[in-house]
C-alpha cells in the first residue's frame, strides 16, 4: 500500500498531489471506471450498525485504510484545471431511504434521516419510484446559514452542496464519483437558499455530450422538468405545501453553476479554519493538516470504534405506497 503524500493546497481546497478520481463500494468491492492520463485513488466504505435503522452508519476509508471525513477530507476537484469534482453518494437512485452525511458527527458518516425517531423516506410519487437520480453532496463545500447569497437573497441550508446525478447507471450508497457540472436549481427550503446542482458522471457512456445544462435538455428530454417537478412536490404527501424556488424554478447554466460552488468552498474554508460560526457542524477531520480540528488517524479509529449501535434489533422497513397528485 503506498503512503499518502503530502497535503497541496490550492485554491480550490486541499488534495493530494497526485490527481485522482476515486470512486467507493462495499468493503472487498473497490472499483472504478478509469479516466486515461490520471491516476487512480480509492475510497471504501465501511457499514456499522443495522440497515434500516437509526443507528446504521456507513464510515469511509481510504486507500490506505484509514477512517476518514467524506464532508471534509475528500478534494472537492478532480483536477483544477477542468470541470471535474467529487461527488460523494448518499442515496442511489431509485431508493427512498432518506441517506445523509451526518454533518454533526465525528467524520460525518453517511446517517439515516431521523425525524421523531422514525426513518424517513420519500414518497413515491407518480409516476416516480423515490429518487429519480443519484443523489450527493460535494465534498469541502458549505452553504452557510449565516450568509445570505446575494442572487437568491436567502442565507444556506448549513449543508454541503446537494447533486442530482443524471448518468445511466445506479449507483451505491458512499461511493465517490468524478462528475462535471452541467448546471444548477435554486430551492428555496423554508427560507434558506438549497442549491441542486445537475451533474453526470465522467465515466458515463455518454458523458461527452454534455457539457452545459442546454445539453440535458437536448439529449434527456423531460428530465429537467420531472426535476423541477420532483422537488417541488416530494413533501406534498407529508402535509406539506409546495417547494418554492429561485428564478421562477430555472435551470441556471454551468458558468452560474461554478461560481455557487466556488462560493460555498470558500465558506467550507473559512469553517475548517475556524472563522465563522459553524454551530454544531462537526469539522473533525484527518487530511487537513492546518486546520485546527485536524485529528490522528489513531483518534479518528478511536472516534469510530467508540460509537455504540443497537445488536440485532429490527426495524420495519418503509411502506411502499404510491401517491397520485393529480390537478
Amino acid at each position: 500500500m503506498r503512503a499518502l503524500l503530502p497535503l497541496l493546497r490550492t485554491g480550490w481546497g486541499w488534495g493530494w498531489r497526485a490527481g485522482s478520481i476515486v470512486a467507493a463500494r462495499l468493503p472487498g468491492r473497490v472499483s472504478a471506471g478509469a479516466v486515461p492520463g490520471r491516476a487512480m485513488a480509492l475510497y471504501r466504505t465501511e457499514e456499522r450498525g443495522q440497515p434500516h435503522s437509526p443507528d446504521y452508519r456507513v464510515f469511509l476509508k481510504n486507500e490506505a485504510g484509514h477512517y476518514i471525513s467524506p464532508f471534509h477530507d475528500i478534494p472537492l476537484k478532480v483536477d483544477s484545471a477542468e470541470n471535474l469534482f467529487n461527488m460523494v453518494v448518499e442515496i442511489p437512485r431509485w431508493t427512498n431511504a432518506k441517506m445523509e452525511i451526518a454533518t454533526e458527527e465525528p467524520l460525518n458518516p453517511i446517517k439515516p434521516d431521523v425525524k421523531d425517531g422514525k426513518l424517513r423516506y420519500v414518497a413515491n410519487i407518480f409516476p416516480h419510484k423515490g429518487y429519480i437520480w443519484n443523489y450527493g453532496a460535494l465534498p469541502q463545500t458549505w452553504e452557510d446559514p449565516h450568509q445570505k447569497d446575494k442572487s437568491t437573497n436567502c442565507c444556506g441550508d448549513d449543508d454541503p452542496i446537494d447533486v442530482c446525478e443524471i448518468g445511466s447507471k445506479v449507483l451505491s450508497c458512499g461511493e465517490v464519483i468524478p462528475v462535471k457540472i452541467l448546471g444548477t436549481l435554486a430551492l428555496i427550503d423554508q427560507g434558506e437558499t438549497d442549491w441542486k446542482l445537475i451533474a453526470i458522471n465522467v465515466n458515463d457512456p455518454e458523458a461527452s455530450k454534455f457539457r452545459d445544462i442546454d445539453d440535458v435538455m437536448k439529449y434527456k428530454p423531460g428530465y429537467l422538468e420531472a426535476t423541477l417537478n420532483w422537488f417541488r412536490l416530494y413533501k406534498v404527501p407529508e402535509g406539506k405545501p409546495e417547494n418554492q424556488f429561485a428564478f421562477d424554478g430555472e435551470f441556471k447554466n454551468k458558468a452560474f453553476a461554478l461560481e455557487v460552488i466556488k462560493s460555498a468552498h470558500e465558506c467550507w474554508k473559512a469553517l475548517l479554519m475556524k472563522k465563522c460560526d459553524g454551530g454544531a457542524i462537526n469539522c473533525t477531520n484527518v487530511q487537513v493538516c492546518d486546520s485546527p480540528f485536524h485529528c490522528t488517524q489513531e483518534e479518528a479509529r478511536s472516534l469510530v470504534e467508540s460509537v455504540s449501535f443497537s445488536a440485532n434489533k429490527e426495524y420495519n422497513k418503509e411502506e411502499q405506497v404510491w401517491h397520485f397528485l393529480g390537478k
